[in-house]
């Protein structure tokens, strides 16, 4: 029998604020000293009062722009109960039967360039828990760090309409883009910016009641959220096979063993026990509140690749590795506006730049050169005041030195061998040093031409414009 994938994703965004959900503490990186950003009202205490963070509701209303979602000018916190070590108050302040926007929509774009519509059930608010570190030793016992608790988060709710764990992964790509673009999460998932669960369940090809789901909690890397869905999948598919009832369930993902285990059976709305919290007042967002934040959205991510494709005639596959990230295309775009040539300078981003960053393990915002440098290199390029080759090494010396590329290239007294008289003569020697290689060219082996061409660019230490010498060497055989 053949059956369909249904997957449904939970998408946790810890918002980019100063200071916590409710509460005026700050929040601190991931590896901050413990229980070093505590209050009573974070920590739960008696008698202290939550106050909402204006800052997080407006990133949610930005959000809710981006991916077209209708906002409740009138939404509701309300306490989730459950226990956690964790979770001081015993319970969590998020938004349940009413959040601050629902009904909206994502488009994702596949890898053979389809596109796919994910509808959005819900954003909603709520607070962080903190951070639980198990001990395993002589003896056992668990470290609790408040410092995340209390830490602004907005959940994404899909509908369930991914029908494989690529196209989740996919899904939950173009929202980190979406996000980092707007500016109000950091999107690094090794940090616990942003984290995923994932429902996931199968039926017979065909039919349309879902099967029993299984969630798949805390997934925080796109590798391991396509690793957890497709063990689970086959998990499923084995037991139905076999006969047997698959148990809605909560599980982890045990990546050193490559299998998900159970948490604990699922729970409904109901083990909650919801119910409106009680010390804050209905969260009202006026038509002003959504048109500031309607103006706080800048570019969007497809908007940016559209204009790119355009403005700067550049492939649609380029520019989706151009567009990657909103840190590397604002470089990008900073080069790109400044030079002729602009296939060239993306090809240079992607392949020189892209390498030292991934050679020196560094993000963008720790390249040392600015873009401006790498256009004036480029220009010199289009100029031909450069070679390629030349340009590598100038490249090289201002990662090293940060200077600008002209100054370098007096220091080095590199400018390129552009006189096509001087060019002639060094063309000729080495034609006369390289008889044998003239011989086969004659008979019609024409791939030593690049064999030629090498020699004249090692006699003249790089500095010789190739184009000009391939040119030459032909109007020799001619």
């Amino acid at each position: 029998m053949n059956y369909e994938t249904v997957i449904g994703l939970e998408i946790h965004i810890q918002l980019s604020t100063d200071t916590k959900m409710f509460c005026g503490c700050p929040v601190l990186d991931f590896d901050a000293i413990p229980n070093t950003s505590t209050c009573p009202v974070c920590l739960g205490l008696p008698g202290a009062l939550p106050v909402p963070n204006k800052k997080a509701i407006r990133y949610a209303l930005m959000l809710a722009q981006a991916l077209k979602c209708k906002i409740n000018k009138n939404s509701i916190f309300a306490r989730k109960n459950y226990f956690y070590p964790d979770l001081p108050k015993g319970y969590q302040i998020t938004q349940d039967e009413i959040p601050i926007a629902e009904d909206g929509k994502l488009t994702i774009e596949l890898e053979d360039g389809s596109t796919k519509d994910i509808r959005i059930m819900r954003i909603h608010l709520e607070e962080d828990a903190g951070k639980s570190f198990h001990t395993l030793g002589y003896t056992d016992y668990t470290l609790l760090d408040f410092n995340r608790c209390g830490v602004p988060l907005i959940e994404i709710v899909s509908q369930p309409d991914l029908s494989s764990s690529r196209e989740a992964a996919i899904y939950v790509m173009t929202i980190r883009r979406l996000v980092t673009y707007m500016g109000i999460c950091g999107g690094d998932m090794e940090k616990g910016n942003l984290r995923v669960d994932a429902n996931v369940s199968v039926r017979p090809e065909g039919r349309k009641e879902f099967g029993n789901r299984t969630e798949i909690k805390n997934l925080n890397s796109f590798k391991f959220l396509q690793k957890a869905l497709d063990y689970e999948v086959r998990r499923h598919i084995k037991i139905l096979e076999s006969g047997e009832r698959v148990i809605t369930e909560t599980l982890l993902w045990d990546e050193s063993e490559s299998r998900t285990f159970s948490m604990r059976t699922k729970e409904e709305a109901s083990d909650y026990r919801y119910f409106p919290e009680p010390d804050l007042l209905i969260l009202n967002v006026s038509e002003q509140d959504i048109e500031d934040a309607k103006n706080m959205v800048r570019e969007l991510p497809e908007e940016r690749i559209s204009r790119f494709e355009r403005d700067y005639s550049l492939e649609h596959r380029i520019v989706l590795q151009l567009c990657s990230s909103k840190d590397i295309s604002d470089y990008a775009d900073e080069v790109l506006r400044n030079v002729n040539d602009t296939q060239t300078a993306a090809n240079w981003l992607l392949t020189e730049i892209m390498g030292v960053l991934n050679e020196r393990s560094w993000n963008i915002s720790e390249f040392p050169v600015p873009p401006d440098y790498i256009a004036e290199l480029l220009i010199m390029m289009e100029n031909k005041k450069l070679s390629r080759p030349l340009a590598k090494k100038v490249f090289r010396e201002m990662i090293e030195n940060r200077k600008k590329p002209h100054q370098i290239v007096e220091e080095m007294g590199v400018k390129v061998i552009a006189d096509e008289n001087k060019l002639e003569t060094i063309v000729d020697e080495v034609l006369a040093e390289n008889a044998d290689a003239v011989q086969k060219y004659i008979q019609g082996k024409t791939n030593v031409l690049g064999f030629l061409v090498g020699h004249v660019m090692k006699n003249t230490r790089g500095q010789a414009d190739p184009k000009m010498v391939n040119q030459i060497i032909l109007k020799k055989f001619e």
